[in-house]
């Protein structure tokens, strides 16, 4: 039955952004946390680890997302493993961005200044307390700019799991476009809920980089 573009398919719009918005956080969520034991691992571990990690991350950054999501959600399964659409799309975004964020932050750790390492190391602190006082809190305020910026890509990245079922925006847009044959007004409203929540994002990234050179300025 062909439907007309009205309120009720906003709120469909809406409960697919809701999906977006819930998977976006879980991936970075989980993301951050490997992230940062990526990065740490990259930037301070034996020589085998490093080159362990760097090997993961070169891999997912030259493999496209959805052949990531292709494995986990259709090659995995191959191998007694079925994972239902949100898990998929949460286990293979989790995959890439932790690839990025580790490259992120890595190079954000490695940027503080070599006399901040000495100076550490002369108040015998621990290496724990070393990252925890005196390395991670400056590199924190280096990586809030770019991470920023990194989680809208998260966002629209979201997209992509609608090729595997996963009912997020897009996948709402379509399944609205198929019962409406609207697609300017579907998409368009699509694209609008896109900027609503990643434009904020890309300003408090822009707005985190401005105030970090200003206080270098200083």
């Amino acid at each position: 039955m062909i439907q007309t573009f009205g309120w009720p398919s906003i709120v469909f719009l809406l409960h697919g952004l809701t999906w977006t918005a819930g998977l976006s956080i879980l991936t970075f969520a989980f993301s951050g946390i490997f992230g940062l034991v990526f990065a740490l691992g990259r930037a301070l571990g034996p020589r085998w680890l490093k080159a362990l990690i760097a090997a993961y991350i070169q891999l997912v950054q030259a493999t496209p997302l959805l052949i990531v999501v292709f494995l986990v959600f259709y090659g995995l399964s191959f191998l007694g493993l079925y994972f239902p659409p949100f898990a998929a799309a949460a286990i293979s975004l989790t995959m890439y961005a932790t690839a990025y964020l580790s490259d992120i932050w890595r190079g954000c750790i490695e940027a503080i200044p070599r006399t901040q390492w000495e100076a550490a190391d002369s108040l015998a602190l621990t290496p724990v307390q070393k990252l925890r006082y005196v390395i991670l809190p400056q590199a924190l305020r280096i990586a809030l700019g770019p991470t920023a910026g990194f989680m809208v890509q998260i966002v629209k990245n979201t997209s992509v799991t609608a090729l595997i079922g996963f009912v997020e925006l897009t996948r709402a847009g379509q399944l609205l476009n198929n019962m409406t044959f609207q697609p300017f007004h579907v998409f368009l409203t699509v694209a609008v809920m896109y900027f609503a929540v990643c434009y904020p994002l890309s300003w408090w990234s822009e707005a985190l980089k401005e105030r970090k050179h200003a206080g270098a300025a200083h």
